[in-house]
C-alpha cells in the first residue's frame, strides 16, 4: 500500500527546486548566435560609391529682356497716368514685334519724402511698370533701342538661354559623360585594390538646372544706348550656356 505524501515535505521539495532553478538559470550557449553572426559578417555586402560629372556647352540663342517705365510726380494720379500712357506705348510696340512670353513682372507706386528739421515731408510719388519678354539674340538690340524710344526708361537686365530642345539634348549628353566618368573611377579604384566589380546596386542622378547667362546694363549704359538710337543698333551677343549633370553609382565588389 503506497505511503501517503507528506504535504509539508512536498512543499519543501518544490521550493528547493525553485531555488536551484533561480540559482542556476538556463543559459543558451552563444554557439548558435556566434555562428549566425559569422555567417552575417561573411555575407555583408561591400560597396563602393563614386560620382561622375559631365558637362555640355551649347550656344544661347534667346535673349530674356526685363525693362519698363518709371515716372515721378507731385500726385499719385499724375504718376500713375504717366506710367500707364508710356507703358501702353511700350507694350504696343513689343506686341508689334511679336516677342514671346510677354508678361508684367511688377507694378509699383510709392510716396517720396524729404527731411527738413528732422521732420518727414511728403514731396511726391514715384512708380514703375516692369515687363519681361523673349526674343532672338539678333533682334534684341534693335528691340531694346526702339522700346526706349517708345517710352521705356529702365532696363533691369538681359540674360541669355538656349532653346528647350537644345537644353534637353545637352542634358542627355552630359548624363552619359557623367555616367562614364563614374564607371571609370570605380574601375580604377577596384583594379588598384585587386577587387572585382559585381553589380550596380544604386544610381542617383542630379541634373543641374541650367541658369541663364546674365548681361547687366546699368543706367549709364541705358543712356548711351538711348543716344545711339539713330545709329545702327548695338549688337547683343549671347555666348554659351553650360549644362551640367552629376551621376552617383553604388557598386558592389
Amino acid at each position: 500500500m503506497p505511503s501517503k505524501l507528506n504535504p509539508k515535505r512536498t512543499i519543501a521539495l518544490f521550493l528547493t527546486t525553485l531555488t536551484i532553478a533561480a540559482a542556476f538559470p538556463v543559459i543558451f550557449t552563444p554557439d548558435s548566435a556566434q555562428a549566425q553572426s559569422v555567417s552575417t559578417s561573411s555575407n555583408r555586402l561591400r560597396t563602393l560609391t563614386v560620382s561622375g560629372r559631365g558637362t555640355e556647352a551649347i550656344p544661347t540663342t534667346i535673349a530674356v529682356v526685363r525693362l519698363g517705365v518709371e515716372a515721378q510726380g507731385k500726385t499719385a494720379s499724375e504718376v500713375q497716368s504717366a506710367i500707364a500712357k508710356r507703358s501702353n506705348a511700350v507694350v504696343a510696340f513689343l506686341k508689334s514685334r511679336n516677342v514671346e512670353k510677354l508678361e508684367t513682372t511688377g507694378i509699383n507706386l510709392n510716396p517720396t519724402y524729404s527731411y527738413e528739421n528732422n521732420k518727414q515731408v511728403l514731396t511726391g510719388y514715384s512708380g514703375s511698370n516692369m515687363v519681361v519678354f523673349r526674343t532672338s539674340n539678333n533682334a534684341a538690340g534693335e528691340i531694346i533701342d526702339q522700346a526706349v524710344k517708345s517710352g521705356a526708361s529702365r532696363i533691369d537686365g538681359i540674360s541669355f538661354v538656349a532653346t528647350d530642345e537644345a537644353i534637353a539634348a545637352a542634358q542627355k549628353v552630359s548624363l552619359k559623360r557623367a555616367t562614364k566618368e563614374a564607371q571609370a573611377q570605380a574601375s580604377a579604384v577596384l583594379e588598384a585594390l585587386n577587387f572585382t566589380q559585381k553589380d550596380i546596386i544604386g544610381i542617383q542622378v542630379n541634373n543641374a538646372v541650367p541658369r541663364p547667362r546674365p548681361l547687366e546694363m546699368n543706367e549709364s549704359a541705358l543712356m548711351q544706348r538711348s543716344a545711339k538710337i539713330a545709329d545702327a543698333p548695338s549688337p547683343v551677343m549671347g555666348g554659351e550656356q553650360t549644362i551640367e549633370a552629376t551621376v552617383t553609382l553604388e557598386i558592389s565588389y
